[in-house]
């Protein structure tokens, strides 16, 4: 698991990457992009950064695309926010759980639905 330093580096980059997809970034295909976790390898090169996009799988893939073109602008911006010696490569993974949850609760409000006709 990882260590402190390496959870707080983690927590920084996720505050600072939210505010920069939602504020910096004026690529309209990123949509509703919510970061819902960053996990930093522990020499620090590398950050995984889970996303969670609203929409379906085009919208999402429109949304992949526009946030990897723009990484190098991300990457250089916590550079300079996030004090670290390196900054690490940002790697973005769509967040299945928060898309499992979702489906789950779109699932029962359909069968809710159902069942009161």
């Amino acid at each position: 698991m990882g260590n402190v330093r390496t959870n707080r580096v983690g927590e920084q980059i996720k505050k600072e990457l939210s505010q920069i997809i939602q504020r910096e970034i004026k690529d309209p295909r990123v949509g509703f992009v919510t970061v819902t976790g960053v996990e930093v390898s522990g020499d620090l090169s590398q950050a995984k950064v889970f996303i969670s996009i609203f929409g379906d799988e085009e919208k999402q893939a429109d949304s992949l695309k526009a946030l990897e073109k723009a990484k190098g602008f991300m990457r250089t911006e916590i550079g300079r926010r996030v004090r670290l010696r390196h900054t690490p490569e940002l790697i973005f993974k769509v967040d299945e759980s928060v898309e499992y949850g979702h489906r789950i609760e779109t699932l029962l409000t359909q069968i809710k639905k159902e069942g009161e006709d």
